[in-house]
């Protein structure tokens, strides 16, 4: 009766906060994304490559939510987009190296009521993303990978085209799906590998309890019962993002390549440690003239970037969602209150639940060069304040079947917020970390949670690190009342 009067509490103290942020990693967090899906960032991941401890790979997903089954046209990268992955390597919030992404469609087919077809009307099966094989592929997409260095722009695909791997339509079309999944990996050389494509979404969350006001259902959150929490991957709840696609982009690239003196160092020395962000932007000006095809001029301007998974969505107020999206980290002393008095803590105090006094200095972890993620960084090298993922190059890799889903906060030092890995929990590690986690783990530790653990579909433990898309005939979602709940009777979703 405590818990539940805890948990209705909590979802009344939300519904009074008017400027309230919700737990997602950026699935539609802001208003002008809301707008725009091809330029909403998701996700972004940053993590040393499981299998090599000298390489680093980046995942940049967007557009969320893609459903599998949604043709004619599924779900093409934008063109338009310019999708950056950026890196700062010495502590001052500004990128030093960025990677950047540009695709280009072709319509080989015009006369062809859909992108995709296969075994009609003479066309054979979809099995090549080009040449013999790929004559279904009416759609299709070739893509550019360009870097940026001390102002030099670098093209690390010349003289190789790059496929995009379209989305899964279903086993008459496309009887090899992952045949063609793997054909979309390509070696760039110098140790550089690289993956475009629709993929499965890799994050997890019952996102129709959080939307609901925090509902969560009944005995399961916002306060996990001991028995479901430490090393538990079971799902108590179902995965709302289960059975969605994603757009993907991903890159795996030499440390040597991100440091600021081109050199692998220890975990203990603050050039091990870089900032990462992703992000998407586009041209200042766009012209439609009806029925020609738009016109894009001017600079390119920002839309949308991710850093840590939680800051925009579950920090930043609503009004200033916009502005957070648009603008740099290196700008983010402005929103510098919202990390120090971060709204959400309030939610938690009134639901009786332990909460760290303000100034929350704590999660300017998050926002700064500081340890536990840069031991070697002093007063001086904190730098601006800025949302960035921090990465420690010199922490190896947890291997797979030892990570954590809990990742730094039970000694996972590989995992969220160093860096982030798709099986890190960011939900849970999110909402612990804003009671208070970091400050005092016994006092503040109280173990929150959504009661959604891990992946019904599971994680790919090697390059390109993501699933293959979902089956667009033959997909199903889980929810509430479903199968996909593997810590529940019957493995039936609760549906309260």
């Amino acid at each position: 009766m405590k818990e539940l009067k805890s948990i209705v509490a909590f979802a009344a103290a939300l519904l009074m906060l008017a400027a309230s942020s919700v737990f997602a990693s950026s699935h539609r967090e802001a208003p002008i994304t809301a707008l725009d899906h091809s330029a909403d960032v998701t996700d972004w991941y940053a993590f040393v490559s499981y299998d090599n401890p000298n390489n680093v790979t980046f995942i940049l997903n967007v557009d969320p939510l893609l459903e599998p089954a949604n043709g004619p046209n599924y779900f093409p990268f934008d063109p338009s987009v310019l999708y950056q992955m950026l890196i700062d390597n010495n502590q001052d919030g500004n990128p030093d190296v960025v990677f950047q992404f540009r695709f280009t469609t072709q319509i080989r087919r015009p006369n062809l009521y859909t992108g995709f077809i296969g075994g009609l009307d003479g066309i054979p099966q979809i099995t090549s993303l080009s040449g013999t094989g790929s004559e279904g592929l009416s759609l299709s997409q070739t893509y550019t990978v360009t870097m940026v260095k001390n102002g030099v722009s670098t093209c690390l695909n010349c003289g190789q085209t790059l496929y995009a791997v379209p989305s899964n339509v279903g086993p008459a079309t496309m009887p090899n799906y992952q045949a063609l999944f793997s054909q979309g990996i390509y070696s760039l050389g110098n140790g550089i590998s690289v993956w475009a494509g629709t993929a499965d979404d890799p994050f997890f969350i019952d996102l129709g309890a959080a939307f609901d006001s925090l509902n969560f259902r009944s005995g399961i959150g916002p306060v996990l019962p001991p028995s479901i929490d430490a090393d538990d991957t079971h799902n108590y709840a179902p995965d709302a993002v289960g059975g969605y696609n994603v757009n993907s982009i991903v890159l795996e690239v030499p440390i040597t390549m991100l440091t600021v003196d081109g050199q692998i160092h220890p975990s203990s020395d603050k050039q091990a440690v870089i900032g990462t962000y992703g992000s998407t932007s586009r041209n200042a000006i766009t012209v439609r003239r009806s029925p020609n095809p738009d016109q894009n001029y001017g600079a390119f301007q920002q839309v949308n970037r991710e850093g840590n998974p939680l800051i925009n969505e579950l920090v930043i107020g609503t009004g200033f969602k916009d502005r957070f999206s648009m603008d740099f980290p290196v700008n983010d002393s402005q929103f510098a209150n919202f990390v120090l008095n971060p709204a959400l803590g309030a939610v938690f105090s009134s639901a009786g639940i332990p909460v760290a006094p303000g100034p929350r200095n704590d999660l300017l972890i998050l926002a700064q060069y500081e340890a536990p993620i840069c031991p070697g960084c002093g007063p001086s090298d904190l730098g601006p304040i800025a949302d960035l993922l921090r990465l420690n190059t010199g922490i190896p890799p947890t291997p797979v079947g030892s990570q954590k889903r809990l990742g730094f906060l039970v000694g996972d030092s590989a995992g969220y917020p160093n860096g982030r890995r798709p099986v890190d929990d960011v939900f849970d590690i999110s909402a612990r970390a804003v009671a208070g986690i970091l400050v005092n783990p016994v006092t503040y530790g109280t173990a929150l949670g959504d009661g959604v653990q891990t992946k019904t579909e599971g994680f790919n433990n090697s390059f390109p690190y993501v699933m293959p898309a979902n089956n667009g005939r033959n997909s199903a979602h889980t929810g509430p009342g479903q199968a996909g709940c593997t810590g529940q009777p019957g493995g039936i979703c609760p549906v309260q």
